[in-house]
């Protein structure tokens, strides 16, 4: 089996392990970077916790990267493109959200990518606070593993039109902060965890888990007390926490 698939299975497993409450049935995708144009992306249908190699595509990234640059499609249109992009046409369809996984392992500046829908995270984002409880942070460790700021995408229907905003979004990110995020909120919608590596997107995805977990136990004892900007920053940038950060995603 090639080498990449099977450390994406791994992975697969991972984020579906019933203790962490990061997907149920068929939610959530994974994909990685194989290096030659092309990556490996959940097929549609398949579930995390039972995927095996039959349960993956491996698509074109310049082809689905083209189908983002059209101006609109049609459901229709974007499942025979989703077909035209497989690298290998005997495999099974590709999952809708490879559009994100695309934008991600190109601009992203990702290699490894997990999308789940946590129930603590989605305690949030499907409230009215939304994503607003993580633009600031309330221990260390989450802003080591997760990054200093999440990018923020309000709900948009899942596939295309989610693709385009995401690209849209991700820019502005960019020009704003000068790098990429580790982490991605989906108000409505989920998380996404963009890793150099299959741990670092485990990493992101529990430590998310564990930073939403922790919130709602701050507003039941009547809300946050977060970290002051210079300190969250301080921590963000701090040599002993960089070398920390690349220990924990090797």
């Amino acid at each position: 089996m090639d080498k990449t698939l099977n450390k994406l299975i791994q992975l697969s497993h991972q984020l579906a392990e019933n203790q962490y409450q990061l997907v149920i049935l068929g939610e959530g995708n994974t994909s990685a970077d194989c290096g030659d144009g092309t990556f490996w992306v959940k097929a549609s249908g398949s579930q995390l916790a039972t995927i095996d190699e039959e349960g993956f595509s491996r698509v074109n990234k310049e082809f689905v990267l083209g189908l983002i640059k059209r101006g609109q499609m049609t459901d229709q249109e974007v499942a025979a493109g989703l077909k035209d992009s497989l690298a290998d046409k005997s495999h099974h369809k590709p999952s809708v959200e490879t559009f994100l996984h695309a934008i991600f392992l190109s601009e992203g500046s990702a290699k490894w990518v997990g999308h789940t829908h946590p129930v603590s995270i989605l305690s949030f984002l499907c409230s009215k606070v939304g994503a607003e409880p993580f633009l600031n942070h309330i221990f260390p460790d989450e802003i080591v593993v997760c990054g200093e700021l999440p990018m923020v995408v309000p709900y948009v229907d899942p596939g295309f039109p989610l693709a385009k905003k995401m690209l849209d979004t991700l820019r502005s990110y960019q020009d704003k902060m000068g790098y990429s995020p580790k982490m991605v909120l989906m108000e409505n919608h989920g998380l996404l965890a963009l890793g150099q590596t299959p741990r670092d997107v485990f990493n992101i995805s529990i430590m998310a888990d564990k930073w939403a977990r922790v919130m709602i136990g701050n507003y039941i004892m009547g809300g946050p007390n977060y970290l002051s900007k210079k300190y969250a920053n301080r921590i963000e940038n701090r040599p002993d926490e960089h070398f920390r950060r690349q220990k924990l995603a090797k």
